[in-house]
């Protein structure tokens, strides 16, 4: 059976997926916003506590470690993550997320082979490019800087 190109196209349109695209990118945006909105809450929280405003930003992001870490081994984060997508990737929440994750993961194969060892098979990553990638930056920064005084 032979069929021409543009009914080989009409054909696999018809049976394609939909694509979840916008909704996605929705959920994304909104979930994203709701993390931010939370870890801004908390800095805001700290605030009215009486810690100076340095001191909050960091209890806040140590907060959201601990609270992604906590909804990863509540098996929540995950349950989010199905519906919200990329809008879990949230920096802090997300990178809390990763690590836990792994660690829950591969408990089962000891303390220090396990847990310990693969707890940043996917964080390393993300830590090896962010720590290079700003050495770079930071060393092109510098160098523009002192050429431009120049």
């Amino acid at each position: 059976m032979s069929i021409s190109k543009k009914e080989y196209a009409e054909r696999a349109a018809k049976l394609a997926p939909k694509s979840r695209a916008p909704r996605n990118m929705v959920m994304a945006f909104v979930t994203g916003g709701l993390l931010c909105c939370a870890g801004q809450a908390i800095f805001f929280a700290y605030r009215r506590l009486g810690l100076d405003e340095e001191t909050s930003r960091s209890a806040m992001s140590v907060s959201l470690v601990f609270l992604g870490a906590l909804l990863t081994a509540l098996h929540v984060y995950d349950r989010l993550a199905r519906h919200a997508g990329a809008g879990t990737l949230v920096p802090v929440t997300g990178f809390a997320n990763s690590i836990a994750a792994a660690a829950i993961e591969f408990k089962s194969e000891g303390f220090i082979t396990g847990t310990a060892a693969k707890m940043f098979v996917i964080a390393g990553p993300v830590l090896v490019f962010g720590v290079t990638s700003s050495a770079v930056l930071g060393a092109v920064w510098y160098l523009a800087a002192r050429f431009s005084a120049l």
